[in-house]
Formats: C-alpha cells, structure tokens, sequence
C-alpha cells in the first residue's frame, strides 16, 4: 500500500519508513529538516533510506498549508503515519509557539489532506506525557487525561482530540498512539540516554533530575514500530458497546482508537544510568538536581488495549536495548569522525 510517513528523518520516522519499506510498502517521507537538533543525523538517518525501492523523500513543513493540499491532491495515499512533531517537555516551556506550529496548525493540514482524499487509516503519535497530573499506576487510556504538565502534552491531548472530531464528523478512521519514553539506535539528541552516553564518554557530569528517583517505562524503538505497523494496519473501529453515559476515553461511536505502547516495566533513572555506565565501562560523574517543571515524575504503560487489539506488546530488556544504542553510538561517532 502506499503510506505517507510524516517526521521520517526524526528518530521513529525513520525506523517506521524503514520497517514499511521491507515488508514492501510504497513509502512517501515527508520533513522539514528543522535545526531542533543536529540536522546531519537526520541527513545521515535518510541516507539509510536513499536509493530503496519503493522510497521518495519530499521535504515539506506541515505548516505549509498549500504544499499540504498538493501533497494530498497529487499522491493519494492509503495511509498515513503522523510522526512528525515537536517534541520536548522542558523547550515547550521556552518556545511555545514552535508547537502551536507544528503539533496544531500542522496537524490540522494533515487532518484535513486524509479527510479531503480517502486515506483510509490516519495513525499518530501522541505521548505519555498526556497522562500530566495522574498518578494511578499503570496509565491505561481507559482513565480521563484533563491535566497536562507542559504545554508539549497539552499540544498532543489537542491532537488526540482534534483527531475524534475528524472521525465523529467525517468518519475519518484514526488512531493515537502513547509512546512511553523511545529510546535505541539512532535516537535524538535532546534524550537521556544520548545525553548520558556522550557525556560518560567525554568525562563530562550528567544532570540527573528528580535525584535520580523517577521512573520512565523505557520502550525499544523496534517495539515501537512493531505497534505502528501493527495498529496502522488495523484500521479504527467504532466501539459497538460505547456508552455515551459513561464514555470510555480509549474508545468511541466513532472509528477512533487510543492505545499505549511502552515496555510495561518502569525501572528508576539511577538504575537506567548504572546500565550504561556498566555497558561503557566507566562511571558518570553525577549532578543531582530537583524534578524538572513540566516533567512527570513516573510513568508505567498498561499495554492491555494493544494486546487485545493488534495481539502485541513490547519486550524488550531494557539492558539488551542499551547495548544496542551503545554499540550504535560508538560505530555512528567513530565513523563521522573518520569522514
């Protein structure tokens, strides 16, 4: 089929546009290649991809609202994969309208190509930091998400409901998708794991918020593509036994689904820190610091929707994952720094 992939030179883009194009997918990437981070890894992350079969690259921002329109028109895709976003918790506190930008008015481009030329399934990244102010544990998008911590989750809780509208009024079928804290090879530079590698590697202290004593429901970046392809390959139903009284916020009259994709096993930050440290052989240098704003203090993913939807769930060793990224990094920055 053919699939349009949006953020495909970001860290879950590319994978996604990787995996797709395997398996036989006719796969349109989509970005814009903004500086947020060292736009090199992204060209190096495309590179991955050039000369594929069955691959084009468009560079575009969703912000361009008649680029979006002739995209749309001219492609006619079966289906589309929203990754594309501005991400970050702590930089939507210093530039918020970078995500009125991307995570509202690009969205609604990209809501309103699929509504105006049959995409079948529209399927997007939202994230657990919907969950904000919570703290029943595990987080399952069966529970109310009313109160964001940062103007980043308050974006993409616009977007999930943005996306119910669609299907409501237009029968658009979507589906979000709750990424519990992506990590693996390839990954940005802005999160922890990227940080704390360099920064062990160059004898540099790392910052560690909340004193270490957070917990983050680390997930495999194969695991995470593994549930994209799985859920964009269901398309979303209407739930036949909603109940308008007490309306189930996973599900809906609509054809409209949430789910959670995270590893369903949080371990604390300090431990997180200890695996890469016993990975690379040397110990960091820790600057212990109080809870950041805008950050949730922890987060455990319930997976159940998934499982009984798509039959999936991540697994992943959160040591196995590590080693991976290690081993990529290593190879990634001895080979640039040949070239």
């Amino acid at each position: 089929m053919k699939v349009l992939v949006t953020g495909a030179a970001g860290f879950i883009g590319f994978h996604t546009a990787r995996r797709l194009l395997e398996r036989g997918d006719e796969v349109v990437g989509l970005d814009n290649l903004n500086e947020y981070y060292d736009p090199m890894l992204k060209r190096a992350r495309l590179s991955q991809l050039q000369g594929q079969k069955n691959w084009r690259f468009r560079k575009l921002d969703l912000c361009d609202r008649s680029g979006m329109q002739e995209l749309f028109k001219t492609e006619k895709f079966d289906r589309v994969v929203h990754l594309a976003a501005q991400a970050g918790v702590r930089y939507s506190i210093e530039n918020p309208m970078a995500y009125v930008e991307s995570n509202l008015v690009g969205h609604t481009n990209l809501l309103e190509g699929c509504r105006h030329n049959g995409v079948q399934h529209l399927v997007y990244a939202s994230t657990s930091s919907v969950y904000g102010a919570n703290t029943k544990m595990p987080f399952s998008v069966h529970q109310n998400v009313d109160h964001p911590l940062s103007f980043y989750a308050a974006t993409k809780k616009a977007n999930e409901l943005m996306c119910h509208t669609y299907s409501a009024l237009y029968k658009l079928p979507t589906t979000g998708l709750r990424f519990f804290t992506v990590y693996g090879p390839w990954g940005r530079p802005d999160m922890a794991l990227f940080k704390f590698t360099k920064a062990i590697l160059e004898g540099q202290p790392i910052d560690v918020f909340n004193y270490g004593h957070h917990k983050r429901d680390f997930t495999y970046i194969d695991d995470i593509v593994e549930g994209i392809v799985r859920c964009m390959d269901k398309v979303a139903e209407p739930n036949p036994d909603w109940d308008s009284d007490a309306p189930d916020p996973g599900t809906s009259f609509a054809p409209y689904r949430l789910y959670n994709i995270g590893n369903q096993g949080p371990i604390e930050l300090m431990r997180y820190i200890e695996i890469v440290e016993e990975k690379l052989g040397k110990t960091a240098e820790k600057n212990l610091l109080p809870l950041q704003p805008g950050d949730v203090p922890d987060t455990w993913a319930d997976v159940q929707a998934l499982v009984n939807d798509v039959g999936y769930k991540p697994a992943t060793p959160v040591e196995e994952g590590v080693a991976r990224f290690v081993d990529w990094y290593l190879s990634y920055y001895r080979n640039e720094h040949r070239g």
